[in-house]
């Protein structure tokens, strides 16, 4: 039975620790004049992406180069997808073809899940519809442990998620890692855009962002995303701005420390201003080029030989 990074939920504790101390690792090695380590050489990992990503797909490429894996990238359009292959076919093919990894993104919820039942070596779930991202939760929890200077816990922190939380899969991630971290976790949104039974997720709600705003250490920003959301449940961009997006202004009633977070891809004027995306409060370009060594650090928590003895590895 192979072990793959589906879900939050599927990682113990000790399997969390593992992966920030790995990702604390990788840091250093990321720091250096050159940030290679032959950690993975003879490995083969395969990026399996059905949607369009630039942030996580080229940030699971780079740290599989950075471990002196080979990288064999599966690219939509030019596949025998556009001929009517299967996800299953395509997925046994990649496997067949040598993989050791797959990296995989879809659209449907659950899609990794059943991928990963079909093969024999481990996935990494690079996010499937809107249930979960754990990459991306991990990387999150990492650079906010790192800003706050607390160790492997995010213990007294504040923090909103704004915006469209139906859709979001990195919401679905996030709240579990960082609630299991410690962290008070307030979902906003207007009513359309939150999920409609909460009554199980270990979270506070609220449907204005000015009342919250005083309380938050982190303001975690959404973006709409228009291609899941049906007309019906659509507010209007502009009202949504109106109430959600997050400005100079807005953020002013925050704490005096308060950071922002988003996952990216960023719609300036939407759901956050040019402005605070690019000031010294923002933690986006961290989040960006923390998640290679997060990404690294799954990478060798799957496929590395000897968890026990990095320094022996480079």
């Amino acid at each position: 039975m192979h072990r793959s990074l589906l879900s939050i939920s599927d990682l113990s504790d000790e399997d969390i620790s593992q992966l920030l101390e790995l990702s604390r690792v990788f840091f250093e090695v990321n720091a250096r004049e050159i940030p290679k380590v032959p950690a993975l050489r003879g490995k083969t990992v395969a990026t399996l992406f059905y949607e369009n990503s630039t942030r996580t797909r080229l940030s699971f490429e780079l740290a599989a180069s950075r471990l002196s894996a080979d990288v064999l990238t599966f690219t939509l359009a030019s596949s025998s997808v556009s001929k009517g292959e299967s996800l299953r076919d395509t997925a046994e093919t990649i496997e067949a073809l040598g993989a050791d990894l797959i990296v995989m993104r879809h659209s449907s919820s659950g899609s990794v899940q059943l991928v990963d039942s079909w093969l024999e070596v481990p996935l990494i779930n690079a996010g499937d519809g809107a249930h979960e991202h754990p990459t991306q939760a991990l990387l999150d929890a990492v650079t906010l442990m790192h800003e706050f200077e607390s160790g492997n816990r995010l213990d007294g922190l504040n923090i909103a998620i704004v915006g469209d939380i139906l859709h979001s899969r990195v919401a679905r991630s996030n709240v579990q890692l960082m609630t299991r971290l410690g962290a008070t976790v307030t979902l906003v949104g207007p009513p359309a855009l939150l999920p409609a039974d909460l009554s199980l997720w270990p979270v506070k709600v609220s449907n204005f962002l000015d009342d919250v705003l005083s309380e938050c250490d982190v303001v975690y920003v959404l973006r709409i995303q228009t291609e899941r959301i049906s007309e019906s449940l659509m507010p209007s961009l502009s009202e949504f701005s109106k109430s959600f997006a997050l400005n100079s202004a807005r953020l002013s009633r925050a704490k005096k420390d308060a950071v922002v977070m988003h996952p990216g891809p960023i719609i300036r004027g939407v759901e956050i201003s040019g402005d605070v995306a690019d000031s010294h409060q923002s933690l986006i370009r961290k989040q960006v080029k923390n998640g290679i060594s997060v990404r690294m650090a799954a990478l060798y928590w799957l496929l590395g030989a000897d968890k026990g003895r990095l320094e022996t590895l480079w």
